[in-house]
């Protein structure tokens, strides 16, 4: 991008009351981006970069390429990012899973924080607590409930072992002081078919995983992991809300750099991302998934980040959940 394209961007972005781009990396970006995602394509995580990619592209002057990374909990693309060069060109969507692969990893080929320099968080969502219509659970006190009566045989489906899915179901079952039987699948579409078929009472899930099931009649959600009732669903209590105070799981998702790239560049990213969610595309495609936009500082990222890889540090040992 030419510097006078770079002035027009910045009193552009002024004139709209948006943070002003970073004349320092008028150099940058010198080629299109790669942007990892470590997820299926087609799901949350790729839907969220491509509508972020696009929409930073437009004024960044350069395209913004996603390519999926699928395997080992997000932590494939995680190691191509972290080795790659530290130029801003090469750029990861990481998640929750993030957070959950620090804790969940006996060994990873990247630090999780000290690899990294994060840019700035995209979004938040929670995930929902899904039975059938034709299930005898009402809510989640009938879940605690049947597990007291019988521990260990009240079973949730989820993504797979090591999911944050999984740790929420964890957490869960520490919280309500019950032990509930986890069931892995191969990811939310085999879990979602599990229950369809009656092979688990429940499963944990992501809104966009189950909402067309939810809208067609075929399934209810009894309860949402979030602090606050997700608006998508304003009527689904939460879990605090069902006898389980303080619990609060919500997965993010957020833009991450290799270690080393250039503050100049990671302002410059931070401005396109704040000024990508405050587009109406955007904000509308993250909530179509179920997620609330939300943009923050490097520095508040990075102390977001360690929090979480904390909680599910001290959640695995406590819980004495094998570690991978």
């Amino acid at each position: 991008m030419q510097r006078r394209q770079i002035l027009a961007a910045a009193c552009g972005a002024a004139s709209l009351g948006l943070p002003a781009l970073p004349l320092r990396a008028q150099g940058y970006p010198e080629r299109a981006l790669k942007l990892y995602q470590g997820y299926a394509p087609g799901g949350n995580a790729d839907a969220i970069a491509r509508a972020l990619g696009t929409e930073m592209g437009k004024t960044l002057g350069q395209p913004v390429v996603v390519e999926a990374q699928t395997g080992a909990g997000g932590t494939i693309a995680a190691t191509t990012v972290a080795r790659a060069r530290p130029d801003g060109h090469t750029l990861l969507l990481a998640t929750g899973g993030h957070a959950v692969a620090a804790a969940i990893y006996q060994s990873l080929p990247y630090r999780s924080v000290a690899d990294f320099e994060m840019v700035s968080t995209v979004t938040h969502f929670p995930f929902l607590l899904v039975v059938s219509t034709q299930s005898r659970l009402a809510g989640l006190r009938d879940v605690i409930a049947s597990a007291k009566a019988s521990p260990g045989t009240m079973a949730y489906g989820t993504a797979g072992v090591g999911s944050t899915h999984h740790l929420a179901g964890e957490l869960l079952a520490r919280m309500a002081g019950v032990s509930l039987l986890h069931v892995p699948y191969r990811g939310d579409t085999a879990s979602l078919t599990a229950l369809l078929a009656g092979d688990v009472p429940c499963i944990i899930a992501p809104p966009t995983a189950v909402m067309a099931h939810i809208q067609s009649g075929r399934l209810r959600a009894i309860a949402t992991t979030g602090a606050q009732r997700w608006a998508g669903r304003p009527s689904v209590p939460t879990v605090a809300e069902q006898g389980v105070p303080g619990y609060d799981v919500r997965s993010w998702a957020g833009l991450m750099a290799p270690s080393g790239t250039p503050r100049t560049v990671v302002e410059r990213l931070n401005a396109e991302v704040t000024r990508a969610l405050q587009t109406a595309a955007v904000r509308q495609r993250l909530e179509d998934i179920g997620g609330e936009a939300r943009a923050s500082t490097p520095e508040e990222m990075k102390s977001m980040v360690v929090n979480e890889i904390e909680k599910w540090q001290q959640l695995v040992a406590e819980a004495r959940i094998p570690r991978q």
